[in-house]
């Protein structure tokens, strides 16, 4: 992923890796009709996008807004009934979850780590993060002794865990 923010326009460029499995032409035509003024379909697979600064602006501030609502969803919704609280950094590059630890322990809650990786890494390459830059850490604390549970590197451990 590659961010070239000029004078009026940004580009960014998606790996081919964000594509799998997924039809790109389509990608392209959605791109198109939310306000990017062009898509280029590169040979190594990766789609260059281009658009004026407000429109990135605009689409980093809808980044944003979805994963605090995410966040809020987990917190609330009572699917990840383990997990009492979630706090990140502005750059969405950290996450703590603060949860019941044996219920945490009992269930499959840990699923949540790997949707807050995915945005913060999101998050992170649409803002300029090369593509061997971004890191999202993710720690996991006991909410009764605010012990260290667990701590969670994306993309690294999920890539070891292939």
């Amino acid at each position: 992923m590659e961010v070239d923010k000029g004078l009026f326009n940004v580009e960014v460029t998606l790996p081919a890796s964000l594509f799998e499995g997924e039809d790109i032409d389509k990608a392209i035509e959605e791109a198109n009709t939310e306000g990017v003024k062009e898509v280029i379909k590169n040979d190594d697979g990766s789609v260059t996008c281009k658009m004026s600064k407000s429109e990135h602006k605009k689409m980093m501030n809808e980044l944003e807004t979805s994963i605090q609502e995410s966040v809020e969803e987990m917190k609330t919704s009572g699917d990840f009934v383990s997990i009492k609280d979630i706090t990140h950094n502005k750059s969405f590059s950290e996450f703590t979850l603060e949860v019941d630890k044996h219920a945490y322990e009992n269930s499959m809650d840990g699923f949540a780590v790997f949707g807050l990786g995915i945005s913060g890494a999101y998050y992170q390459l649409f803002n300029g993060a090369g593509k061997d830059d971004y890191k999202v850490t993710i720690f996991v604390k006991d909410q009764a002794t605010g012990e260290e549970m667990d701590q969670i590197v994306f993309p690294d451990d999920m890539e070891e865990n292939e």
